[in-house]
């Protein structure tokens, strides 16, 4: 599979509810995103998202054709900062791939490594971007470390028990 253009949007609950859902009740994605709800719970997990003052939810797209849905976050703001010891300005990163033709290709290096560039071009002052995978999703981790974070430790959080990732702005 050819890597494309990527793109993010913004998530529009209404239009994208159906698409997540999809995505959320994948077995695969269901065993560490603990989301597989009906399309009306997710419709009202993505406004929740679209409202909140810390953290924007996005659709990754290869070419136009949707395939990976994005939280970025202020991980200093989230209740995510009372599990580790967050620094001001921390972002956050949580990434779905889709559709199982995009998973286990490298794809998710790539767009983590591109994302977090991004949020630390965003903000001059962010020093650092912080994820908290599953433990169990080995997958994701690996992604992560080869996308430049490193795992500092794992941190229980409500749910589950996850590999704190953290990938530093470099000079």
């Amino acid at each position: 599979m050819e890597q494309g253009v990527f793109t993010l949007r913004a998530v529009d609950p209404a239009v994208d509810a159906g698409l997540v859902h999809a995505w959320m009740n994948d077995p695969e994605v269901a065993a560490f995103w603990e989301m597989a709800q009906p399309v009306e719970r997710i419709a009202a997990y993505l406004r929740e998202q679209v409202g909140s003052a810390h953290s924007t939810p996005y659709i990754g797209c290869v070419d136009g054709t949707p395939m990976s849905y994005w939280e970025v976050y202020r991980a200093d703001l989230d209740p995510l900062r009372h599990h580790y010891p967050a620094r001001p300005r921390d972002a956050g990163v949580h990434l779905l791939l889709g559709p199982s033709a995009y998973r286990g290709r490298g794809l998710g290096t790539a767009l983590l490594r591109a994302v977090s560039d991004w949020l630390l071009r965003a903000d001059p002052y962010a020093e650092r971007v912080v994820a908290e995978p599953d433990v169990r999703n080995e997958r994701s981790v690996r992604a992560f470390e080869r996308a430049g974070f490193r795992l500092v430790g794992q941190i229980d959080l409500p749910g589950k028990r996850a590999a704190l990732m953290v990938r530093e702005r470099t000079a």
